[in-house]
């Protein structure tokens, strides 16, 4: 090979990485022709959400009447509505605190800022710690939309608290998308 070849060959090499890449639709810009219900009747987000926050007001042990809120932004581009959200406990020295799923409620915006209100429906499973919310109407794409839970009390134990949280687009068999890990401190009492 000569010289002025080998040199294009290196050019064109991150190029084509490129390309193959988005032909296999591992890219950014995966076609959308390979995306959304056209993969065997699935629903997919174009451009999942990975905007989360997690806020608590109430942060120390055994505090009665505080709120998670689990702020999720939708990306403009995400394709499709929020059908669903898990989260889930996955560490804590407290695995015993409980919610009151009843009590769950969601809302467009931040805490403190809240918008028109998102109806939600909630369970939660002690054994598994899981919450299952699901939004009967799917906030849209472009949308900033907050869950609030609401525990009976605080965990009994200070520690950081770590929640995965999987976002599900609205629309038939949807393809679970993990958002983040939120974390959560809770502090023990101090006397002075």
């Amino acid at each position: 090979m000569t010289h002025s070849r080998l040199k294009s060959a290196r050019l064109l090499a991150p190029l084509a990485i490129g390309l193959s890449l988005m032909v296999t639709g591992m890219g950014l810009a995966a076609p959308a022709a390979a995306r959304g219900d056209d993969l065997a009747g699935q629903t997919q987000f174009l451009r999942a959400p990975w905007k989360l926050h997690w806020r608590t007001y109430s942060s120390t042990v055994f505090d009665r009447g505080g709120e998670y809120y689990v702020t999720i932004e939708m990306p403009e581009e995400a394709g499709a509505g929020l059908g669903a959200l898990e989260i889930r406990q996955i560490s804590g020295a407290d695995w015993r605190f409980s919610f009151d799923d009843s009590r769950t409620r969601s809302f467009l915006g931040q805490p403190r800022r809240e918008g028109p209100p998102v109806p939600v429906q909630a369970s939660f499973d002690d054994a598994s710690r899981l919450f299952r919310i699901t939004f009967p109407l799917p906030p849209a794409p472009g949308q900033t939309v907050t869950v609030a839970l609401r525990p009976w009390s605080n965990p009994s134990s200070a520690d950081v608290y770590q929640f995965s949280v999987v976002a599900f687009p609205a629309g038939p068999n949807p393809v679970a998308q993990q958002v983040g890990i939120a974390r959560m401190s809770i502090y023990a009492l101090v006397d002075f």
